[in-house]
């Protein structure tokens, strides 16, 4: 019954459009980025310019993504001013990482989580698909030890984990209220910001391994 409940909550489009969004990000220590839009010439699936782009209006529209992103107010309005409809894109990594899992895997690990009083800290869902657990970032010391990818990219050692995709560094994740072909949007299920303070990044390993299990 749980798993049923939870699939069925309906996820939270940031209030407002992309600028606000970002703007709300940037007010957290987020740094975000300007984003491709769905829809493009020719009937393409993006508005980017690459023919079969394979992550349609889910990238950022620079390839210095990483060097342009930024929590300055000032940038975030004159981007989405020259760009109102890009979506928003959040880098990895700095602030936080984020596990990204099947939306049925999701809701079971939210579930668990839930009944083990284990806080999930900010979760996202992305086109009904994938469910976005925003943890602590790890350290540089230890990184070594874990993966950042895009994509399908998956390490050999987490074979037993299919699904399960880690965002660090040199990654990023598409934030709500982002759009997408389908005409879905990126939405928060749990929200970065409790009451009138901002939601506690849990520890990666705790989710970790509830995710771990749900997606064997």
């Amino acid at each position: 019954m749980a798993g049923v409940m939870y699939r069925r909550r309906k996820r939270r489009p940031a209030a407002g459009g992309m600028l606000e969004a970002a703007l709300d990000y940037a007010a957290l220590g987020w740094s975000v980025c300007r984003g491709a839009e769905p829809g493009g010439a020719g009937g393409r699936a993006c508005g980017c310019d690459r023919m079969g782009c394979p992550d349609p209006a889910a990238h950022p529209l620079s390839a210095a993504w990483g060097l342009e992103a930024t929590t300055s107010p000032e940038t975030i309005r004159r981007w989405w001013t020259e760009t109102p409809g890009a979506n928003v894109i959040l880098p990895t990594g700095r602030v936080f990482d984020v596990f990204d899992v099947p939306a049925d895997a999701g809701v079971m690990a939210l579930a668990r989580m839930d009944r083990a009083g284990v806080n999930a800290g900010p979760v996202a869902a992305v086109d009904g698909r994938r469910y976005l657990f925003f943890v602590a970032t790890r350290s540089p010391v230890d990184e070594d030890e874990w993966w950042s990818c895009h994509l399908d990219c998956v390490p050999e050692t987490i074979s037993e984990t299919p699904g399960l995709r880690w965002h660090c560094r040199d990654s990023y994740v598409l934030a709500a209220p982002s759009r997408l072909p389908s005409g879905e949007q990126a939405g928060w299920i749990r929200s970065p910001r409790s009451g009138e303070g901002i939601t506690e990044l849990p520890d990666p390993i705790v989710v970790l391994d509830v995710l771990a299990d749900t997606c064997d």
